[in-house]
């Protein structure tokens, strides 16, 4: 047991060809190499188990290696490129930042830089996680960084770039380290096995890389632990979702399958079978949603390259995906969705979902055939009644729904989907084993369509005496006269479905843009609810409004018509001895 070495050790990849879903960092280091452009200090960002560090360690080995092949690999034979493996090379020097992050760490650091190098070309400095460097360290580096001596080179590594100051940043080459992707971790993990005589089902080697989500060193992880708990060296696809406490796809796709048929029986106990295995019901309708995404991803063979499974697990999504009417697939997107914001703030949480799962189910109810919902429509659930004397009998399975009397019986019983044919007499009797009936949703929002098209009739055209009519039943109901006289004199053109209305002043555009009222009777007037109004100022309408307009008061009328109306004007007057300006 002493002599164990976990994969993410013993498999850790020697040269920049076997870095596994890096190959745009590789090309480019190799290509820096045989150009001779090495810069002083690199900066390796990306997500934790990526190949920042091994990158790193590849790239230092390179630089010291005595004997570097035609495609600038390490030779992994010399000197040089044993000791570093054996971990007893004096060039390299690695430092983890998240224990040695203070002033002084960095101070001794610089003090081994200004020794040059006994054996190779260069001394490499691996500072891994540098992020966690304090303030002061950073700015005691920052000079040794910036002008090293030429045979140092820095290569800091890092998972959180953000943190890292922006003079550090910008003394340093920067690359950033991709997320590998499921298919280049599954074929990793594959010639794993077969190095180590393993013999593993691919469902659940994609099972281990999308639990590591991009992280191959998280993969290898699982999977020494799937190496330790399998019986004779063979890795299933149960074994892995029975360890890892992942939910079985088969459920996933056994739900939909009932929301096909419209079983709500089946999908309850479907979910209370997931519960009593102890998963999170969070857990599952997260599941869903991402079960209906990929059924969505399935519609449209150039998406298909967005579904990270297996192949067979492709080949299944493909069939379902086929049978599946995308209102189903939208509308029980957003409801999960829904459920899923909701969820936190839910008392009763089992039955938060089981009531999201029962809204998934009367999906194709509410839709009539050939007619698609949109995204976002509620789905209406029967209403709870009182029980009536009669209940409605089922019709054959192949309709969607059983028709319901005026008064449905809708007892709080568990839902069934076998409702039990009960005569006038049992029905008054058996109050407390009421029969659950489908409330017909179909034709309710038949109605309610109906209804709809009733309220967008064919509306009458705008015509030019409409719209002149309109406007003079508006002006003879305003009140004060300034307004009645702009509106007057305001020339109306109908322009399609809107109304162009033209006045000679900007005093006159002011105020019409401010009478709220009238596009709103207008609007009600012509019967057409967006009516658009646009009110703009001709110059060839001022002369018109000129003459109507009356004549300003002189400075005498203005002081003759206030001294009418307030006798005090007069004794001001007298009292200052003032006198009005002659015009």
């Amino acid at each position: 047991m002493s002599n164990f070495v976990v994969s993410a050790r013993k498999y850790r990849p020697a040269r920049f060809e076997d870095v596994v879903g890096q190959e745009h960092v590789s090309r480019t280091l190799k290509n820096a190499l045989q150009s001779g452009q090495v810069a002083h200090a690199f900066l390796f960002c990306g997500p934790r188990g990526v190949g920042k560090t091994t990158c790193a360690r590849i790239l230092a080995k390179v630089l010291n290696c005595q004997h570097v092949t035609k495609d600038f690999e390490p030779c992994n034979t010399c000197d040089a490129c044993k000791a570093f493996s054996e971990n007893a090379s004096f060039n390299i020097t690695e430092l983890d930042a998240a224990s040695n992050n203070s002033v002084e760490h960095i101070r001794a650091l610089i003090e081994q830089v200004r020794f040059q190098p006994q054996q190779g070309k260069y001394k490499v400095y691996i500072i891994d996680e540098v992020h966690m460097l304090s303030q002061q360290a950073f700015n005691a580096f920052l000079k040794t960084l910036e002008e090293p001596p030429p045979y140092a080179i820095f290569i800091l590594a890092t998972t959180e770039k953000h943190k890292i100051i922006p003079t550090i940043l910008s003394r340093c080459q920067i690359y950033d380290f991709r997320r590998i992707q499921p298919a280049d971790m599954v074929k990793h993990l594959q010639g794993i096995c077969s190095q180590e005589g393993i013999d593993a089902d691919p469902d659940a080697l994609h099972i281990i890389a999308q639990k590591a989500d991009g992280a191959l060193r998280d993969a290898l992880s699982i999977f020494d632990r799937m190496m330790a708990s399998a019986s004779n060296k063979r890795i299933t696809y149960d074994d892995v979702i029975s360890n890892l406490n992942v939910l079985d796809y088969d459920y996933y796709f056994q739900v939909v399958d009932a929301l096909l048929l419209q079983d709500a029986s089946k999908v309850m106990l479907l979910f209370d079978d997931i519960l009593k295995k102890g998963f999170d019901p969070d857990l599952f309708i997260n599941g869903l949603a991402e079960h209906l995404r990929n059924l969505l991803v399935c519609k449209d063979e150039q998406t298909l390259v967005l579904l990270e499974v297996s192949d067979n697990l492709r080949e299944r999504y493909r069939q379902q995906a086929a049978i599946c009417p995308t209102t189903l697939l939208l509308t029980g997107l957003n409801i999960a969705n829904d459920c899923d914001i909701e969820y936190k703030m839910a008392r009763n949480k089992r039955l938060h979902v089981e009531m999201a799962l029962i809204k998934m189910t009367f999906i194709m109810s509410a839709v009539p055939a050939g007619k698609a919902a949109p995204v976002g429509t509620p789905v209406e659930m029967p209403e709870k009644k009182t029980t009536d004397a009669r209940v409605a009998a089922p019709k054959s399975d192949n309709q969607a729904d059983i028709s319901a009397p005026p008064a449905p019986a809708v007892p709080d019983t568990p839902i069934s989907d076998s409702p039990a044919p009960a005569s006038p007499a049992v029905a008054a009797k058996g109050a407390e084993k009421h029969a659950m009936t489908k409330v017909n949703l179909a034709d309710m929002l038949e109605e309610a369509n109906q209804a709809a098209q009733e309220e967008v009739r064919p509306r009458e055209p705008l015509t030019p005496e409409r719209a002149r009519a309109a406007w003079d039943a508006y002006v003879s109901q305003v009140d004060k006269s300034s307004i009645r006289a702009i509106l007057q004199v305001a020339e109306i053109e109908v322009e399609a479905h809107a109304l162009a209305i033209k006045v000679g002043t900007r005093v006159a555009e002011s105020t019409l843009r401010n009478e709220a009222s009238l596009t709103a009777f207008l609007r009600q007037e012509l019967d057409i609810s967006d009516l658009n109004i646009s009110i703009a100022r001709d110059e060839k309408l001022a002369a018109v409004e000129a003459p109507k307009r009356a004549k300003p008061l002189t400075v005498k009328e203005r002081f003759l018509l206030m001294s009418e109306t307030n006798p005090n004007v007069r004794e001001l007057q007298k009292r200052f001895d003032l006198r009005p300006d002659e015009d």
